[in-house]
């Protein structure tokens, strides 16, 4: 199925229903008095998030989306019924942006949450509200308010913990495809992932992280050069970032320091929290390179990227093709998860080993019994 991120939509909660202008009229009751109803209130459009989806699709195709109205109030003190709710299934991941104001409406993040995209119109009141003392047949009635309406646009943002980025052909799809169960399209040509791939990483029993593989990037990417740029967004979600770059270019005029610095300029061009997030240097490519020049190139490269940009991450040399170094590679990035899961959720002491204050000091001239 083609992966679909983005899509427009336009919804339109349902009107309120109108209220009743109604006289009681029986036999043998003289001046039975008003008894208009009120009108139902409309329906209202909500999105939830569904952890079953991982595409907007159906957006895509259907793309109006409209509640019914609310009954109108009749006679004898009845009441308009209330128009239908909707709910928009949608993924988690999903943000929605008001496409008018570019105001974020919601951000879902988590399975089961719902949020209200344009509220019911209220119903009108029938004349039973309108009854007084010296008004006793009231002809008054209010009439149902419009719903809701406002145009939305849709954007998925693939929640992993772990987002692969490089440049097309550095070994991202081949990495994913080694140690998770994602099976992307692998080819010796740029570009060849089109749409973002998610895979499950199993290091042990309940032991596992999600890592995401987007398009390949190139500079330029963040004012909208290649492919890539489409799908940075993705990795802003993710919790640490793994820079794969090749170590064996098939052309001998490639840079590959240049490349991963060029690489990391985007992402500080894009998003500076992007670009501030937990990386992790990953030389790819190492079954290519020649065992008597695999020092001195790993350790040029390491050196240029830490001194052209300042970072002090760690480094590992892998390579996917040949899986040597990826298991060993995946046990210290759960590892890292882990430390970070620590620093954001910090355990709370355990009651039974809290120590408990000592008892205030009694006022003088006061005796406390020691019973």
């Amino acid at each position: 199925m083609k992966f679909i991120d983005e899509a427009t939509i336009e919804v339109i909660a349902g009107k309120g229903g109108n209220g009743s202008a109604s006289m009681r009229r029986e036999k043998f009751i003289e001046k039975g008095g008003p008894d208009g109803g009120d009108g139902g209130n409309g329906g209202s459009i909500f999105a939830e998030a569904d952890r079953n989806l991982n595409t907007l699709i159906d957006y895509r195709y259907s793309r109006l989306y409209k509640a019914t109205s609310g009954e109108n109030g009749r006679g004898s003190d009845c009441y308009g019924a209330a128009g239908e709710n909707m709910i928009l299934k949608m993924p988690v991941g999903t943000t929605i942006v008001n496409a008018e104001t570019g105001l974020v409406v919601a951000d879902l993040t988590e399975h089961g949450q719902r949020v209200t995209l344009a509220e019911g119109g209220h119903g009108g009141l029938g004349n039973l509200h309108f009854k007084t003392s010296t008004n006793r047949a009231p002809r008054q009635f209010t009439r149902g308010k419009e719903g809701e309406a406002c145009k939305l646009k849709l954007e998925l943002k693939v929640i992993a913990d772990v987002g692969l980025l490089g440049m097309p052909n550095a070994g991202k799809s081949t990495l994913i495809a080694a140690v998770s169960n994602a099976r992307p399209k692998i080819a010796d040509y740029p570009f060849t992932t089109l749409h973002p791939n998610l895979g499950v990483v199993r290091i042990g029993f309940s032991q596992s992280f999600v890592i995401a593989d987007v398009p390949g990037l190139i500079e330029g990417a963040a004012e909208g050069a290649g492919l890539g740029h489409q799908f940075l967004k993705h990795l802003q979600r993710t919790r640490v970032l793994l820079h794969l770059v090749d170590i064996a270019p098939f052309d001998e005029a490639t840079d590959p320091l240049a490349e991963a610095i060029a690489i990391v300029e985007e992402l500080r061009k894009y998003d500076e929290d992007l670009y501030s997030k937990p990386r992790r240097l990953v030389l790819n490519k190492l079954d290519m390179v020649p065992p008597d020049e695999l020092k001195a190139r790993v350790d040029r490269l390491v050196e240029g990227y830490k001194a052209k940009t300042g970072w002090d991450g760690k480094v590992s040399v892998i390579s996917s093709l040949t899986r040597q170094g990826t298991e060993q590679l995946m046990k210290e990035i759960y590892e890292d998860l882990e430390q970070l899961m620590l620093i954001e959720h910090p355990p709370e002491p355990d009651a039974r080993f809290r120590t408990v204050d000592a008892a205030p000091a009694a006022p003088a001239g006061v005796i406390v019994d020691p019973e």
